[in-house]
């Protein structure tokens, strides 16, 4: 196997791995649906929808008036870890790059292949 060939096997695993849900103990995501989101600067909104669906994993947030009442779209990978005691899921990013990540059209992009893509190339940059 030549270089490339494992940096291109390395880049798929990466992407796979965002898509999925890391936290311990494994959680069902359909139990987070109406836990808060806390970026590591602050607060960032409700988890309007959740999927654990392997290799597709991800949290729908409502920013509420954050975003001015925006829905974003987050990859399971960077769910850092889950309080259950305060029904919070704490993330690995911040608010600033959440805010720039590729807008999310929730009539349109939730299982568009293009989306994902460039929403997994914009958080696994990071």
């Amino acid at each position: 196997m030549d270089d490339r060939q494992e940096m291109q096997g390395r880049d798929r695993l990466a992407t796979a791995d965002l898509w999925t849900f890391s936290t311990s103990p494994p959680l069902r995501a359909a139990e987070l649906t109406g836990f808060s989101v806390e970026a590591r600067d602050g607060g960032i909104g409700k988890i309007d929808e959740a999927t654990d669906e392997a290799g597709r994993g991800h949290l729908i947030v409502d920013t509420g008036p954050w975003i001015f009442g925006k829905k974003v779209m987050l990859p399971a990978g960077v769910v850092e870890r889950v309080d259950l005691d305060t029904e919070t899921v704490f993330v690995n990013r911040s608010k600033d790059e959440i805010k720039n990540a590729p807008e999310f059209d929730a009539n349109a992009i939730a299982d568009d292949e293009q989306y994902r893509s460039r929403l997994g190339g914009y958080y696994g940059g990071f």
